[in-house]
């Protein structure tokens, strides 16, 4: 029942990219990648038997989840950090980027949402994201934000009122983060083939590690299953 994508999964860059002049510590701050959604996802996929379409390459070389021809899909700047191997990209070598990992990633998601509507298949999307728990010297109290805007959102509704109504947990909805006219995949992906979807944000000191990636992993298998009952 359950696609599950990670837009920001991974960490690599091409070589001839030269790391995007970028160090080690920048690259693997929250500015290329969702931290702890790899794990999540994987973990998540086990529990669910759900297909898990990861995102392999880093956001700064280009944001998945974002029109490429957007500005911030190749940022020169992000959370005060310069991004060299950004700055001035001319067209064509954003196209060539677009081409080469925007594409085949989104080609894959729309060959197995239509391979499984032809199967008669139905499919829930659920778009995995992290957020750093201090922006712009600002902490942020939540622990997992539910964002949602157009289309069928009756599986987000549903998971925002089971995460609210757990104890322990401080809950966004539309938070951190807004869907908008920014976001790009569940939009591209959803609207136009009607599907439930959850665009689901955990803050990233929760699953930096194994540990809470399986408890955050076993935490919302359940409230998946429960909400797509609901």
């Amino acid at each position: 029942m359950f696609l599950l994508i990670g837009d920001h999964s991974g960490l690599a860059i091409p070589k001839n990219l030269a790391d995007l002049g970028l160090s080690k510590e920048e690259r693997e701050r929250h500015i290329g990648w969702d931290i702890g959604v790899a794990g999540l996802g994987r973990a998540l996929a086990t529990r669910l038997d759900a297909t898990l379409i990861e995102q392999a390459y880093s956001r700064l070389v280009i944001d998945c989840n974002r029109d490429p021809e957007a500005p911030d899909a190749a940022p020169e700047v992000s959370d005060g950090t310069v991004i060299p191997g950004n700055s001035g990209l001319d067209a064509a070598a954003r196209a060539d980027r677009a081409a080469a990992i925007h594409a085949p990633y989104h080609a894959a998601i729309a060959d197995l949402l239509d391979a499984r509507g032809a199967a008669g298949r139905p499919t829930i999307l659920v778009a995995l994201h992290s957020f750093t728990p201090v922006f712009g010297g600002v902490a942020r109290p939540w622990h997992v934000g539910v964002l949602h805007d157009a289309g069928d959102t009756r599986f987000a509704r549903a998971v925002l009122a089971r995460l609210a109504a757990e104890p322990d947990l401080v809950v966004g909805d539309n938070a951190p983060y807004r869907m908008d006219a920014t976001d790009h995949t569940v939009p591209r992906h959803c609207y136009p083939r009607g599907l439930p979807y959850l665009e689901l944000e955990v803050r990233q000191d929760l699953i930096v590690d194994a540990e809470g990636q399986r408890l955050w992993a076993e935490r919302l298998a359940g409230i998946f299953a429960g909400a797509a009952e609901d």
